[in-house]
Formats: C-alpha cells, structure tokens, sequence
C-alpha cells in the first residue's frame, strides 16, 4: 500500500507541478500563448485574461506579431500579446445576454464522467462528501490522468483506499464527444479479502452543446481478473438554465438489480469552481424521499 501511495502522490505531484509549477515554467506557458490567439466569427465571445489579473470580453479580430485587436461593446483595443496569459471561449446567454464563462466542471455528471476531455494543461482538484479528495491532469486533449486516495478520519494512510482513473478520447466535436477510460480502486491490505483491486472499464458518450447534452454510458465491473459479463449502464443529462446554475442527473441500471439508482440535482458554478448538491435514491419500491444527500465540489486550475 504504501508503495501504491508514492506512486499516486508522485503522479499527482507531477501534475501540480506541470501546472503551478514555477515562474519559469509559467513564462514558457506564456511565451506559447500563439496557439490561442484565433480570429473569431462575429458571433462568437472570448474572454481574455491579462497578466495583470484583468479581464476583456470580445473578440479577436486580427492577430499580429507581437499585438493583436480586441473588439470589445467599447470598441476596438490593441494589446500586446506579451501581456496575454489566456483566451478561453465563452458563450452568450439565452436570455440575460450576458456572457457565459465556461462551465469548472464540463467532463463529469455527479460521479461519472461524461465524454468531454479536458484540455491539454488544464486539471481539476475534486472532493465528494469531504472524504474522497482526488486531482485530475489533461496530458494532451485526448488523453487525462486522474487519481485520488480517500481520507476517511481516524483512519491511518494505508488502511485509506486509492483510485486511478486515465481516460482517452475517441471523439471530439461541437456536438458530439466520445471516451473510454477505467476506474481502478485499490484496497488496502486491511481489507480481508483475497482481492487487491476492483472497478469500471467503461465507454461513454455525451450529445448537445456545452449548456445542454445527455450522455451515456456502459461500464463492466471487474474484482481482480474477473470481468463482468454483462455491463452497467449510467444516462444522464446537464441543462445550464443560468448563468451560474445548471440541472445535473446521473442514473444507473446494475446488471441483476431491479430498481434503477436515480439523482438529481444542481451545479452552482463560478468562473472556477463548481459545487453540486443533490439526491440520490433507489427507483422503484425502495424509493426514498428526498433522497440520498450528495455533495462535492471541482476547482479547475490551468
């Protein structure tokens, strides 16, 4: 276990660093900032982050050596792309025409993942119910590594259980995103069973824009080297009806358990962080009112 333990926390470690990292790394970061500069349709918003800590929403209009023009509702700006930390694509509201920031915590439901990628350099550190803390890393778009350990109290690190979650992507477009990935537990020898690992080899596809899509998935269970032969099935949907506040639902159909496991609930989202509440419950005659509590949180960090 203990092994297990260096190996996740030099995983994670890594990521950090890739991420946080220096003032040397972040001036290399920058200094590639190139790729992000797009000429944008008229229809479209960006928002552009300065390194002063400053924000402008628009649009690039023209991108030259060493400046580039920023149409914003005031007019039209030169800005040094030297002063540029990153543009990031934002969407126009339905119905309050402000702009929409891009929703933390776009590639899960509540615990499953959806079949977005994160983006090359981006990552995100989670917690579900305080106890199961984990951080996840874009290596490239279509390739994320993930991990976590919980920390349950009074209980010592090597009793703790660790996950390992990589996921790749096999499709990406506007509308329609597919991946495949693996969610790995591995139990701690307090555990008295002859098994040292268990989880979800799993496919997953999510339909529809940014603000509203359903996805779907299929997962086989494994324990050791027995695999499942028939699959689990999770549906959900998103639907950001504000600004700050969407709809989420994961559901799941396990293989020889009648009653389906439902949850509904809301993402409460800032430009960084994103806080989930909602309930969960059998559906069926074992249905419970409200519902299961569920709680976690996701701050995206680049």
């Amino acid at each position: 276990m203990k092994k297990y333990g260096r190996i996740l926390l030099s995983t994670l470690a890594i990521g950090c660093f890739l991420q946080i990292g220096s003032a040397k790394c972040y001036s290399q970061e920058s200094a590639g900032i190139n790729h992000q500069l797009t000429v944008t349709d008229s229809n479209k918003v960006q928002i552009l982050k300065l390194k002063d800590g400053s924000s402008l929403v628009g649009r690039i209009t023209q991108v030259g050596e060493n400046d580039i023009y920023f149409e914003t509702k005031f007019g039209t700006q030169v800005i040094p792309i030297a002063s540029i930390d990153r543009v990031s694509a934002a969407a126009t509201g339905r119905a309050d025409g402000k702009v929409w920031f891009q929703n933390p915590n776009a590639t899960r439901l509540f615990f499953a993942p959806n079949g977005r990628m994160l983006k090359k350099g981006h990552g995100y550190f989670s917690d579900y119910y305080l106890f199961f803390p984990g951080v996840a890393y874009g290596l490239t778009d279509k390739v994320t590594i993930g991990g976590g350990l919980s920390l349950v109290p009074g209980v010592g690190l090597d009793d703790q259980l660790l996950y390992f979650t990589p996921k790749i992507g096999l499709l990406s477009s506007e509308k329609t995103n597919i991946a495949a990935g693996v969610l790995l537990v591995a139990f701690p020898s307090a555990f008295d069973s002859d098994v040292n690992t268990a989880g979800i080899l799993y496919g997953v596809a999510t339909f529809g824009s940014a603000d509203a899509s359903a996805t779907a998935g299929l997962g086989f269970g494994f324990a050791g080297s027995d695999l499942s032969e028939k699959p689990m099935i999770v549906l959900g949907f998103e639907y950001r009806f504000s600004r700050r506040v969407a709809w989420v639902s994961e559901n799941w159909i396990f293989p020889g358990i009648d009653q389906p496991l439902g949850s509904l609930g809301l993402r409460f989202m800032g430009e960084a962080l994103s806080v989930d509440l909602a309930f969960a419950s059998p559906l069926g005659n074992d249905f419970i009112f409200p519902g299961i509590p569920f709680i976690d949180f996701v701050f995206n960090f680049k």
